[in-house]
């Protein structure tokens, strides 16, 4: 069954504690598709916060963004640990490779096998929206084989594909690109912006519209919808941009 507009909206919890991100779940649940929980608020309050979050806003899911990065045996006890909470996703970075993201998705498999988890799908970081060109060369990246981000995200979203991931994050300028080459891939894009938003961390960010357009599957809106005067309102007009997008896809955006 098709998505409705607002169900492609991931809002992040990126908030201090559980109780404040309530507030925004009980005003947010019907506006939006699932919700978004990270380090700030999972090392707050931990896997308690999943369970609330669920209790609070039963129909929406729960995108667990750890962006694991570790050795196979660690992500893999961690992916087993994820599955009982009944998320939907949760993030590994790429970085490692293909190893470390065929063990997150086979330890997936594993507990959703044993009856543990239900559908938990593996999502590849593959270059944080927050990265430049000219960081990439300060982190020790070979300029002569990438040179720009856009080239890092279609290699690694090459990778997470051939590990059997669900989906991948990456900024909406990639989308596009990324979607064409894995098709059956799920896009996820953070650093939505207005078009007129000011300057932040993130530094390679598109709209609501233009990130749907380019083939995103579920586009993580987070200032936009909080710093909003009327959050639900926000949301309702960034879903009626998702809308806008979806019926101006290009065929080559899937």
């Amino acid at each position: 069954m098709a998505k409705k507009p607002h169900e492609r909206i991931i809002f992040p919890l990126d908030l201090p504690t559980l109780d404040t991100a309530l507030e925004y779940v009980e005003s947010l649940k019907e506006s939006v598709g699932l919700f978004k929980i990270g380090l700030e608020l999972f090392i707050s309050a931990g896997p308690e916060a999943v369970k609330a979050v669920k209790a609070a806003a039963p129909g929406c899911g729960i995108f667990l963004d750890l962006k694991l990065h570790d050795i196979p045996a660690t992500v893999t006890n961690a992916l087993s640990s994820a599955s009982v909470l009944g998320v939907e996703f949760v993030t590994v970075h790429c970085d490692d490779g293909g190893p470390l993201l065929k063990a997150a998705v086979e330890a997936a498999a594993s507990s959703e096998g044993s009856g543990s988890g239900k559908g938990l799908g593996v999502l590849g970081v593959t270059v944080l929206t927050s990265m430049s060109a000219e960081a990439m060369v300060e982190a020790g990246i070979d300029s002569n084989r990438f040179a720009a981000p856009s080239e890092l995200v279609l290699h690694r979203a090459a990778i997470a594909r051939e590990a059997g991931c669900a989906g991948v994050i990456c900024s909406p300028l990639e989308a596009r690109e990324v979607k064409k080459a894995n098709p059956y891939l799920l896009v996820i894009t953070p650093g939505i912006r207005s078009a007129d938003a000011p300057p932040d961390d993130q530094r390679r960010t598109a709209t609501p519209y233009e990130a749907i357009s380019a083939g995103a599957d579920y586009i993580v809106v987070g200032r936009p919808i909080r710093n909003a005067a009327d959050p639900v309102e926000a949301a309702a007009l960034i879903a009626g941009e998702i809308e806008r997008g979806l019926k101006e896809r290009s065929p080559s955006a899937g």
